[in-house]
């Protein structure tokens, strides 16, 4: 068996070996003190979970790990952990790494393809299994309905969310929340992958072309207006966390853009990623003012 972390994986290729455990889980309302010695404070909170988990035994049923290079604390995570079992500080799974390249060239799909039939190879998928499950996951895209958002929807923008907390925040200001969290953007399938190509050769395409990474090439805020506009919001929040070293780069084009679009924006940086800061209050009082 094995597991995955990180955004803009091969699901396809995972379902096709029939041993997928999923995404990684983390909790970080706990003691850590492997995290604490193995790793700088400016990874994401997530990894010290894992790490911790991973020195603790808790992962020793699986026998790899595929990390996303699309995620920069997911690829350094994945560094520090073969270096730490390399120097028998800690046993578990396998640390593996999707090495896709994000650049917008033809050269940067020939290497995806060239990482995805690498790790194919080591999680035993030929491309008479990879079709298959092409088709299958197309058949599962195709089935995703958008669920109904309410009258009044804030979007929740920035760092990827640790799970529905901040939704229910909202919600108790009486508006709907919509905002990935990082669970959501690790299992997100992404567009239908062409079943007419290629098995190997389409997926690396469709790979390319996704846009949930910190390291692609893509106009961040013209995504965000299409998601605001596809959400019908009426507010937003740029939330991003102390330890968000990527997008807050884009935080003033982002800014500009939802403003842009005539949204009133809440901007909270540098933020605790447990919510354990008094955001709550300050949503509040951000949604009311935009009420009256």
């Amino acid at each position: 068996m094995f597991a995955y972390a990180g955004p803009n994986l091969p699901h396809d290729l995972f379902e096709a070996t029939g041993r997928n455990a999923g995404p990684l889980t983390w909790n970080v309302d706990r003691a850590m003190p492997a995290a604490d010695r193995w790793l700088e404070s400016k990874f994401a909170p997530w990894t010290r979970s894992v790490l911790q988990d991973w020195a603790d035994g808790a992962l020793d049923h699986l026998d790899a790990v595929v990390f996303s290079r699309a995620d920069d604390s997911a690829q350094r995570l994945y560094y520090y952990l073969s270096e730490l079992r390399r120097a028998e500080a800690i046993r578990g799974p396998e640390p593996l790494v999707l090495d896709i390249a994000k650049s917008p060239r033809p050269s940067s799909i020939a290497r995806d393809e060239v990482a995805l039939r690498k790790l194919a190879e080591r999680l035993g998928v030929g491309a008479a299994a990879l079709g298959p499950a092409i088709a299958a996951g197309n058949a599962q895209r195709a089935g995703t309905v958008a669920s109904a958002t309410g009258a009044k929807v804030c979007l929740i923008a920035g760092s990827p969310l640790p799970d529905e907390r901040m939704h229910r925040m909202v919600e108790q200001s009486g508006w709907s929340a919509v905002g990935r969290t990082l669970a959501e953007e690790w299992g997100d399938l992404g567009p239908k992958v062409d079943e007419g190509a290629e098995p190997f050769a389409a997926l690396a395409r469709q790979l390319h072309a996704r846009r949930v990474d910190t390291r692609g090439f893509f106009d961040r805020s013209g995504a965000l207006t299409e998601a605001a506009a596809a959400s019908l919001a009426k507010a937003a929040i740029l939330w991003l966390i102390e330890e968000d070293d990527t997008t807050v780069w884009h935080l003033p084009a982002m800014r500009a853009a939802l403003e842009a679009h005539g949204l009133p924006v809440m901007v909270a940086t540098r933020r605790d990623w447990c919510c354990h800061d008094g955001i709550d209050a300050e949503i509040s009082a951000f949604l009311a003012g935009v009420a009256a």
